[in-house]
Order: C-alpha cells, then structure tokens, then sequence
C-alpha cells in the first residue's frame, strides 16, 4: 500500500474511534435539568425536595406523576402531585348522540353524560353522529 492510502485509512480509524467515544460519554451522561429525579432506592424528588441537589444517581422524570406511576414513592410528608388535567370528555346527549371535541355540536350540548372515549360512549348504547 502506498504510504498516502495508509495514512488515509489511520485517519479513518481514528476518526471512527473519536465519534463512538463521543457517542457513548452522551449515552451514559444523566439528563440536562431534570424536573424530577427517582433515587435508586425509589423515592421522587422534584426541585422543592431538600434531597433533590444530593440525588447523583437517578432515573429523570417530566412530572413527579410520571414518576410515582413508574412505581416511584413521594418523600416522607411530602403532598400527593396534583392529577392531570383530564382530557375533554365526550358527551353522550339526551338524545343518545355520542360527540367529541371534533363534533360541530360539542360546544352546544350542555345537557349530557360523559364518558373518556367514544368507544365507551358508543358501548354505553350511544351513536354516533351523522
């Protein structure tokens, strides 16, 4: 080989090696400024936990209800999260029709029982609008 192709193909190799490396420190490296960290021993701290700064090893979360849901504990006294906001419901109206957000007559049903699908909606004996 010529002495040209060899240094080339160093080249190569080196650069290949560089970016796996950096590739795997990314990888391992814990997240950014995490909203919630879960412990290794399984307790969520949000920031207004005194724990929260000392948590080293962790497990990032957005909320601390994604991290109690993952199996996660709320510090000892600590207050449960607040829930989600919950989705808009369907309403089934008097006259049995099952509408979601997308339906033209959503805004206008004001009498109505509501259900989280419009599967269970239409499993309850509802329709469907035309």
């Amino acid at each position: 080989m010529s002495k040209k192709l060899l240094q080339i193909c160093a080249a190569c190799a080196l650069g290949l090696s560089l970016t796996a490396s950096l590739a795997a420190d990314k990888k391992d490296a814990p997240a950014a400024d995490p909203v919630v960290k879960k412990s290794d021993s399984g307790i969520c701290h949000d920031k207004s936990s005194p724990s929260f700064g000392n948590t080293k090893k962790f497990t990032a979360f957005a909320s601390l209800d994604e991290c109690v849901k993952s199996g996660g504990k709320l510090p000892a006294g600590a207050p449960a999260p607040a829930p989600a906001p919950a989705a808009d419901p369907v309403k089934k109206s008097e006259s049995g029709i099952c509408h979601d957000k997308s339906s033209p007559h959503y805004e206008r049903t004001k009498k109505f029982t509501e259900f989280k699908t419009v599967d269970e909606c239409v499993k309850s004996g509802g329709k469907l609008p035309k």
